[in-house]
């Protein structure tokens, strides 16, 4: 559909048939802007519900001219109702968003396909990306899929294996940078602004982030077409929180609902550098250079798109909390426990988060909210085996089963 690109700082405007990530005039972010207005008199959201539930139901909102998408049937994941958990925090209506049941296991794969369509409508023939893990594994799935090269950047030694698994299954080329995150993404930064013909696809390229938005849109349908009161999301690189945002305003702007939810990001407090900036009321973002966490997703101190997640959350009165490696941890548990979802664990700092609001009142009891669970557990099952105890082994000729599972006497 018809679009452009827009600085976020400096209202610059670029041609979308221009690679360009950032602002070549003040190298802050870009945006991507619709016609609104325009869109309305075309716009049919009956037609949505005509399409299977997925990213590209929404194509209208999509900025990709020529319909020919490379998808994996990404999206469609299930709004869970969360009874048992929603008793325990002591709030009545809890919602997860499970986007592990995406193809490759996580939320990426909604930016992943709109970003490779994008790349195939100017013409890249190699995609590249800095990861701690899920978009590693997702762009090299979604070029495999389009049948081009892809080559991702990893922190050495700081990648859960089975997402790296997925990037060397998918035959990505690996580059194992030493050192963190941030330390990856600016050799990736480096090698695309030398080589146009390598096509950046980290969230600070605007397209990727447009697909992310789709969840919003799942969401508010699966709702009974409203938003939630309260929308809760783990926050790393602050792409997915800024995304949501956007997608729930698309919605106000067409018409189709009047209300916005609050956005609340949730950081793990080892590498919470939003979190730190709103409770001290700044404007600006400070890096943290070690960042640590058991929350591999989450594991970032230098995030990119901290400004869009900033305004994502003022503007909707919402707020930024961290929690602790035992709380996010004792949050993925109890919804694999209570609920039957397992989840890695920066999908569980946002019900770690809600836990923690809920404390101290920030979430009202009868508010409908929602919690994304960005990624499935088996993304890092190394993380249970490091912080559960396996079980004995035992000898069932000379221990019997009654004793080793205190089993209930047999009523004759």
């Amino acid at each position: 559909m018809q679009h452009s690109l827009q600085c976020i700082n400096c209202g610059r405007k670029y041609d979308p048939r221009q690679i360009v990530y950032t602002c070549t005039e003040c190298g802050d972010l870009l945006d991507v802007r619709y016609d609104y207005r325009d869109l309305k008199h075309s716009f049919d959201a009956g037609e949505w519900l005509k399409r299977p539930l997925g990213v590209w139901r929404y194509r209208e909102l999509l900025p990709v001219d020529a319909f020919n998408p490379v998808t994996l049937k990404e999206g469609g994941t299930s709004l869970q109702i969360c009874q048992r958990l929603a008793q325990k925090l002591g709030l009545r209506i809890v919602h997860v968003k499970n986007e592990g049941e995406n193809p490759t296991g996580s939320f990426k794969d909604r930016g992943m396909t709109v970003g490779i369509t994008k790349a195939m409508d100017l013409g890249a023939k190699i995609v590249a990306c800095a990861s701690t893990g899920n978009t590693s594994a997702s762009l090299a799935a979604y070029a495999a899929k389009a049948g081009i090269r892809a080559i991702v950047f990893i922190p050495s030694g700081k990648i859960a294996l089975g997402k790296l698994s997925q990037a060397i299954v998918h035959g990505a080329d690996i580059v194992r940078v030493k050192g963190n995150f941030d330390d990856a993404l600016q050799a990736v930064f480096t090698m695309t602004s030398s080589n146009p013909n390598i096509y950046l696809l980290n969230s600070v390229n605007p397209y990727r982030i447009e697909g992310q938005k789709t969840v919003a849109f799942e969401i508010y349908q699966q709702l009974g077409d409203m938003p939630p009161d309260n929308l809760v999301v783990p926050v790393g690189n602050a792409g997915n929180i800024s995304a949501i945002w956007k997608g729930f305003k698309d919605l106000k702007e067409l018409g189709l609902t009047k209300t916005l939810p609050r956005m609340i990001g949730i950081q793990a407090e080892g590498a919470a550098p939003i979190a730190q900036a709103f409770h001290e009321h700044k404007t600006v973002v400070e890096q943290i250079d070690n960042p640590e966490t058991v929350a591999t997703a989450i594991r970032i101190g230098a995030p990119v798109s901290w400004k869009k997640a900033l305004q994502a959350v003022r503007e909707s009165n919402g707020l930024v909390e961290a929690v602790s490696d035992r709380e996010i941890l004792e949050a993925q548990r109890d919804l694999a426990r209570l609920e039957g979802l397992f989840v890695e664990p920066a999908s569980a700092a946002s019900l770690a988060g809600l836990r923690k609001l809920g404390t101290v009142g920030a979430i009202e009891k009868d508010e409908v909210t929602v919690c994304i669970a960005t990624g499935h557990g088996l993304k890092d099952p190394d993380i249970i085996v490091k912080n559960y105890e396996l079980p004995p082994e035992v000898d069932l000729d000379t221990q019997p089963l009654q004793s080793i599972l205190k089993l209930p006497e047999v009523m004759l």
